[in-house]
């Protein structure tokens, strides 16, 4: 038998740091358009109105929320205590258990969709696609998603680049990473992917407060982060001198679903 290998200390970091900032992601994080949605309804062949959905990696509930609005019946699974706590203080009404995708606290063939938003990257893949193909139905779906910077907007552009001379992360590269492959290293799902752009416009405070409540700025130096965020507000005025950004995205979406029989 063969010991799984523990994740990276700087990926654990990275992935535990959101339970700190809780409150600042959920009030600041974007959501997802309805066009997603859609896409995810048409792919996987069945309404979300009365499908069994399993939002895994829910955080404090930002995708939940829109799935329970159109009808689903949602179970949502977080790891992080502080993020449960924040879910169930936006989300009271919809169940939440403590857990992760690498081994889901959940019956086999319970649900006819599984979700990840933003999640299934603090995931290791060679233990979540099985536990995704046990936990669905035959004829289920499994959906991951994120939003991802659109970096063909010059000001989106430039601002990756600070990222990326001031902590060392690649946008980019993390952006070209989201491909089948390696959402599924065991090759037992056939992804569908789909890119479906939309934009918000927010205050530029809105902007900066979603922009540190990502994990590379939660798990540096809190000064090192400030004085980031300091510089960005004069980068970003010159740009939107009214104090409002228009934020723009790509949701990445991959869709596979499995076989109507077991």
């Amino acid at each position: 038998m063969t010991t799984p290998v523990p994740p990276e200390p700087a990926h654990a970091a990275r992935a535990h740091s959101f339970n700190t900032a809780a409150a600042q992601y959920a009030a600041n994080r974007p959501s997802y358009p309805p066009a997603l949605f859609d896409t995810l309804e048409e792919l996987a062949g069945r309404p979300l109105a009365g499908s069994r959905v399993v939002d895994v990696g829910a955080g404090t509930g930002i995708a939940t929320a829109r799935l329970h609005a159109r009808g689903a019946d949602v179970v949502a699974v977080e790891p992080g205590p502080g993020m449960v706590a924040e879910f169930r203080r936006t989300l009271p009404d919809v169940p939440v258990v403590q857990g992760n995708g690498n081994a889901l606290p959940l019956t086999t063939h319970c649900a006819d969709l599984l979700t990840y938003a933003q999640a299934w990257h603090w995931t290791d893949p060679a233990r979540a696609v099985p536990e995704a193909l046990r936990v669905l139905r035959p004829g289920g779906a499994l959906a991951l998603w994120w939003n991802t910077n659109a970096l063909d907007v010059p000001w989106i552009a430039a601002a990756a680049e600070r990222v990326r001379r001031h902590f060392s992360v690649d946008v980019a590269a993390e952006k070209r990473n989201i491909d089948p492959r390696a959402a599924d290293p065991t090759g037992r799902l056939d992804f569908t992917r789909r890119e479906i752009r939309w934009s918000r416009r927010v205050p530029l405070d809105t902007h900066l407060a979603n922009l540190g409540s990502h994990s590379v700025f939660l798990t540096h130096a809190p000064d090192r982060s400030a004085a980031f965020l300091a510089e960005e507000r004069d980068h970003l005025l010159a740009v939107f001198p009214d104090g409002t950004v228009e934020e723009t995205y790509d949701v990445l979406l991959l869709l596979a679903r499995t076989p109507e029989t077991a």
